[in-house]
């Protein structure tokens, strides 16, 4: 008999833990259909201080927290917590830090401007994942990642975590938005990435952290590209086009949830052949 495909879901967005925004949606939908039609999830998000705890009953899970992520130099605690959307039979793991994420807003301030951080929380969120995937013995045959905070997810699993019998053949899918940032990330983003397993030739795309060039990294090392805004930046486009990367363009409402669990097949099988 042959086994239910594992698809891990890392997103920015996910309602109803926070505002509906068309990434927020498919956050909640997609994992739920992908489940409907047979195969196992698991969704991860981080755990935004806007997240009403109670109205939401998030608790931690203690047997997954207690660790400590080091990211340049210092030491960040690791808690996870979770909660459960009822009418979808569905877990929602968050990923949680108070110095990154105990705050009243999401990726920028009450004025707008973007956190100087959030480089930081990138890696926290995706390293956090990442570990947290490990102490659950979950081994996903896609990564399924939506919004930019997910980009290094790509880059950790294919070159820090590759050797990881966990991950060894995981495949990564990633979703390409219209969440574009305006400037640039900290500068030193490049060298607080580094980990084990990943050279500086990996992240020279690093060295000017744009949106562009942040998403560019994530195409370099997915396996797959979904186009999931109608309208996506340009320089981005033509970069997927030229990546010779299975590609999925924009879908409606309506086709969305077959069209990506076809392509997650299609990923898996494109794969397999290769080894074949």
């Amino acid at each position: 008999m042959k086994k239910k495909a594992r698809v891990l879901f890392v997103s920015q967005e996910v309602t109803p833990y926070l505002d509906e925004t068309p990434m927020s949606v498919i956050g909640r939908k997609l994992p739920q259909g992908i489940q409907e039609r047979g195969k196992e999830i698991r969704l991860f998000m981080p755990k935004y201080g806007v997240i009403n705890e109670r109205r939401n009953q998030l608790h931690e899970v203690i047997r997954l927290s207690g660790m400590n992520l080091i990211i340049d130099d210092t030491d960040h605690p690791l808690i996870i917590k979770v909660a459960s959307i009822q009418a979808a039979r569905m877990q929602v793991y968050f990923i949680d830090n108070q110095e990154y994420f105990e705050r009243k807003h999401i990726l920028t301030d009450k004025k707008g401007e973007h956190f100087a951080d959030n480089d930081e929380r990138a890696i926290f969120f995706c390293r956090g994942v990442i570990e947290t995937v490990k102490k659950l013995g979950w081994a996903p045959d896609i990564v399924h990642c939506h919004g930019w905070i997910t980009s290094l997810m790509a880059l950790y699993l294919k070159k820090s975590f590759k050797d990881n019998p966990l991950f060894a053949d995981t495949k990564i899918v990633y979703s390409v938005y219209d969440d574009e940032f305006p400037g640039a990330l900290n500068k030193d983003f490049g060298k607080k990435v580094m980990f084990e397993g990943i050279e500086k030739s990996d992240v020279e795309l690093l060295k000017n952290p744009t949106f562009v060039n942040v998403n560019k990294l994530a195409v370099d090392l997915a396996d797959g590209i979904i186009k999931a805004s109608p309208k996506i930046n340009s320089d981005i486009e033509k970069y997927i086009k030229k990546s010779g990367k299975p590609v999925l363009e924009f879908q409606s409402a309506e086709t969305y949830i077959d069209a990506y669990s076809d392509f997650y097949d299609a990923v898996l099988e494109e794969v397999a052949e290769m080894v074949d």
